[in-house]
């Protein structure tokens, strides 16, 4: 994954204000109930949704798509710290099992549609939201879902989920004040995302984590657990090996089938996920077939040679790339600052100069990539050029709090592209780490005070994860860093990341196109303490603390813009991570058994959910390769 995540539409993601010029019509119609909700059109509030253009709302339903998963699991509960969640769950949304209030468009940025939800109101100052739940939703038990469910759901979440507690921090309480109607109450007024991302929310079976299992036993929703859930979604587990395997079956029965959001999507019957133990071994099974079906290709070496396979050749295997204009997300080695050794930002700042992209991507990945310089990148929210306008005024703040060159320099990555800009660039990183107390001892770099040397362990979980870290390391040395690997497995993976127990890992950040309450789980200085945050780095800082709640309460789209430029400018020159690269387009192989829409939706890039199976194609696959029916 160190090349580029196979990116998925982002249920999850925080989105921000209305734009201006629409504001006066937004607050006119405040509290009335709007069928489908977007920050970015308000208008689109009270406009009837059928489906998403892309899909083929006659598409056949049936068959299996084969999917692959590395490491283990030993969970069927993904919304605590504990464990390992099974393929198709997810710590925030649920996953497969369970739907949520409403859906995240993937066909728009920051628009939702009714999922749970058949409706949402607000008053004109934010200070609350309330759902109307459908009538006709019910868990697949066929127990219908109530407010109780809704309100017992947000309130264990908040309780069990420290991302659910940072995301819905200003969330007081959820009330029932109707029979289907839940409000839920904030501590503040003017967050405008705020009754938005409310509809994010995964809803629970409140009856059936209350009850017991089938050996009488108290179910326990605050532990790991092996029995599959009761959902509320459109899947179920239908077998399953304890680390080995998964298989989800559609719900024949799901009472939202026909809702807008699912006309023409999930049309597998089964989703089957066989787990191997690294990136090495999935592509090995990907290439003779029958254990993953499509894959999304995060290496562009592979992906420009490594295509020669026999199924390839005979065009059973197609590769195809898909626009992608949802951004890019910030992916690098991260530098945890609770790490004595990455607390000077000038050390933090040495060690992206010695980061020799340009040879990477000409040697490994044939030119395939772009640098990344924002934790926005993409569109109009990366910050550019000098802060000017509305920016400037912004940051005009916290002049003196923040590195002079905020105001001063367009902030650049360095480029080595001649043998003179490799020596001057490393010449940088040692006058920058010898300003910051760091000396040449025999050739080691060694702190000038304690004599200790400046060592960096690099932590991944995947044995390809060298290809790319080695190469820093390579140039680390050339300045006396010594530095050195260790590749775990995934489970004490994910632990070490929870617990911040890393000098330097790769993380990848991926933001919405309307960012908001979410930036404080990535920034602030609450979530660097609190264990499987997403503050990696351990940022603490008080102007960004600022920062953030600027872009959370920002009044409109035109002042969303300036305070994220001003947000990311200041993390860019706060150095907390050695950006990577990333892709202007989503590479995705699959073996050639589907039908496809023509058009697939180029916010998230593509809709696996619109595919369906293609029982001839399929059949001569198999009667090709010898594989069972």
């Amino acid at each position: 994954m160190l090349e580029r995540p196979f990116k998925t539409p982002l249920l999850a993601g925080a989105l921000a204000a209305a734009v201006a010029l629409l504001l006066a019509p937004a607050l006119a119609a405040a509290d009335e109930w709007r069928t489908s909700h977007s920050l970015i059109d308000p208008d689109a509030d009270f406009k009837p949704f059928e489906r998403y253009a892309h899909v083929n709302p006659g598409a056949p339903k049936g068959g299996t798509v084969n999917l692959i998963a590395t490491g283990t699991f030993d969970s069927f509960n993904p919304f605590i710290v504990r464990g390992t969640a099974a393929a198709g769950l997810v710590q925030f949304t649920g996953g497969l099992a369970y739907d949520t209030l409403m859906q995240q468009s993937i066909a728009e940025p920051s628009t939702s549609y009714p999922l749970i939800a058949e409706a949402l109101k607000y008053p004109a100052d934010y200070s609350s939201v309330t759902y109307r739940l459908n009538p006709n939703a019910k868990f697949q038990d066929g127990t219908p879902i109530t407010a109780e469910d809704v309100i017992w759901s947000f309130q264990k979440l908040k309780q069990l989920s420290q991302m659910y507690n940072r995301y819905y921090a200003n969330v007081t309480e959820a009330v029932a004040v109707g029979e289907r109607e839940v409000e839920f109450r904030f501590d503040q007024k003017g967050n405008r995302e705020l009754p938005h991302i409310i509809g994010d929310l995964a809803v629970l079976p409140k009856h059936w984590w209350e009850g017991t299992d089938t050996k009488g036993n108290k179910r326990d929703i605050s532990a790991p657990t092996l029995e599959p859930p009761l959902g509320s979604g459109a899947w179920k587990v239908a077998s399953f090996k304890p680390g080995a395997e998964i298989v989800w079956e559609r719900v024949k029965d799901y009472w939202g089938a026909d809702l807008p959001v699912n006309v023409g999507r999930g049309n597998f019957d089964f989703r089957k996920f066989t787990y191997f133990q690294d990136d090495n071994a999935a592509w090995q099974a990907f290439t003779k077939g029958g254990f993953q079906d499509y894959r999304g290709e995060n290496r562009a070496a592979r992906w420009a040679t490594g295509y020669d396979f026999p199924a390839f050749k005979a065009g059973d295997v197609k590769k195809q790339e898909f626009a992608d204009t949802s951004g890019q997300p910030m992916q690098g080695f991260v530098l945890n600052m609770r790490k004595p050794q990455f607390q000077d930002r000038r050390v933090r700042e040495a060690l992206t100069w010695a980061f020799d992209f340009e040879s990477m991507n000409r040697t490994l990945f044939y030119d395939a990539y772009a640098r990344t310089d924002s934790y926005f990148e993409g569109g109009e929210l990366a910050h550019s050029g000098l802060p000017q306008g509305k920016e400037l005024e912004i940051l005009e703040e916290f002049r003196g709090q923040v590195p002079d060159e905020v105001f001063t320099t367009e902030f650049k990555l360095p480029v080595y592209d001649t043998p003179q800009a490799t020596r001057t660039n490393l010449q940088k990183a040692v006058q920058l780490l010898r300003e910051a107390g760091w000396e040449s001892r025999g050739g080691s770099l060694v702190n000038v005070q304690s004599g200790q040397p400046f060592t960096i362990e690099f932590l991944g979980d995947d044995p390809t994860d060298e290809r790319v870290m080695k190469p820093f390391i390579d140039n680390l040395a050339r300045i006396g860093i010594k530095s050195t690997i260790r590749i775990v497995d995934a489970s004490q993976y994910v632990n070490r990341v929870r617990s911040f127990d890393y000098d330097t890992i790769t993380a990848v950040m991926a933001q919405s196109l309307s960012p908001g309450n979410e930036q404080r789980d990535f920034f602030s200085s609450t979530a660097a303490d609190q264990p499987d945050s997403r503050n990696y780095s351990g940022i603490k800082d008080p102007v960004i603390d600022k920062l953030v709640e600027r872009v959370i309460f920002a009044s409109d789209r035109e002042d969303l813009i300036a305070a994220t430029h001003a947000l990311d400018r200041v993390l860019m020159w706060g150095y907390y991570i050695v950006p990577h690269w990333h892709a202007p387009t989503l590479r995705l192989a699959y073996w050639d058994k589907f039908g496809i829409p023509p058009e697939q939706p180029s916010y998230i890039g593509v809709d696996i959910d619109s595919w369906w199976i293609d029982v001839d194609k399929e059949a001569a696959l198999n009667r090709k390769y010898g594989r069972s029916n």
